[in-house]
């Protein structure tokens, strides 16, 4: 009843934001100001609502079809479940309404952290194994983000999130080229890009809701929107258009998407097979990011959503 309840009520709050965002308006919050151009501030523009709305919505249908699993199954520490459960969600929230790099990546950390009971419950040694593999991933991961940050801000004296960039003139192409190179490898940790992708067709030995989650709710969609972020957001489409770097990121993206869809056909395991779809369909995404026009762009975040129902949708089948 109470994770439900809780469910309802957080898209309940997020929906209510939704007019003044249509309206053109951004909401923003700062909860408190460390240094000059450091805060943990909230700012809700239309794409971080985007995903607010979808992580939101999906949360109610996994709260619903979780309780039904565990009980079917008399799963052991329940209690334990759905507290790692909704503090992943919470943690999305933070991720999607985040006003800054420094926001991004508190929450970003929170979810890898609350996210490894989820795949290490079944407390087999696969399930065990697998939680290690993707902890291990997605900390150096996370060293790796909180690097590039304290670079940009020795760069900058600015972490905030501003259209179409605000890393312009800011360094030589060398360094904007290598901040570049280390954020995607960060962020492209969860969002599964290959070669950094291994840790998610391991994590499937998790319980279905959980592959749900990491699949269309929370931990891979973290990550893309995490690239999207960097793209849109901190270097901007004329910057990576004057560095070339849309290019290569668009031809890494596509070597994913054609590598993943084989994996993909040769698996015989269903959770696996949808593993593997799922890197192909993130990778379609972070593609149609790059490529920087305007329709592509559209596109990219459209299939966030689409992406998020289908893929729920079948992981639902998969476990029923």
């Amino acid at each position: 009843f109470w994770t439900i309840l809780a469910s309802v009520v957080k898209f309940s709050i997020v929906l209510s934001m939704v007019p003044f965002v249509l309206d053109g308006k951004t909401l923003e919050f700062t909860i408190i100001s460390l240094t000059q151009g450091v805060s943990l501030q909230f700012r809700v523009d239309q794409f971080g609502m985007f995903f607010g709305v979808l992580a939101s919505a999906l949360w109610i249908a996994t709260s619903v079809y979780s309780i039904g699993y565990v009980r079917s199954l008399n799963e052991h520490a329940q209690t334990r479940y759905f507290f790692n459960f909704a503090l992943c969600l919470s943690a999305t929230m933070g991720i999607a309404f985040a006003g800054n790099l420094l926001t991004l990546f508190i929450f970003y950390e929170i979810l890898t952290v609350a996210t490894y009971p989820l795949v290490a419950h079944k407390e087999t040694e696969d399930a065990i194994m697998g939680g290690r593999k993707y902890l291990a991933y997605t900390l150096i991961a996370g060293v790796v983000i909180l690097f590039a940050i304290i670079f940009i801000y020795t760069l900058t004296g600015t972490l905030d999130f501003k259209p179409g960039g605000f890393l312009s003139g800011h360094g030589s192409s060398g360094i904007l080229i290598f901040l570049f190179a280390i954020l995607i490898l960060g962020f492209g940790v969860k969002a599964a890009l290959m070669p950094m992708h291994e840790w998610l067709p391991t994590a499937m030995v998790a319980p279905t809701p959980v592959s749900a989650l990491l699949h269309a709710v929370a931990v891979v969609k973290a990550g893309v929107f995490g690239c999207l972020r960097i793209i849109l957001y901190v270097f901007g489409p004329v910057l990576l258009h004057e560095l070339d770097l849309w290019l290569i990121l668009a031809y890494f993206a596509a070597f994913t998407v054609i590598v993943s869809g084989m994996y993909a056909l040769a698996q015989d395991n269903l959770k696996r097979r949808l593993a593997f779809s799922t890197i192909n369909n993130l990778a379609i995404i972070i593609m149609g990011a790059a490529l920087l026009s305007k329709s592509a762009i559209t596109g990219s975040i459209f299939h966030i959503g689409s992406h998020g129902f289908m893929k729920i949708t079948l992981f639902f089948v998969a476990g029923a």
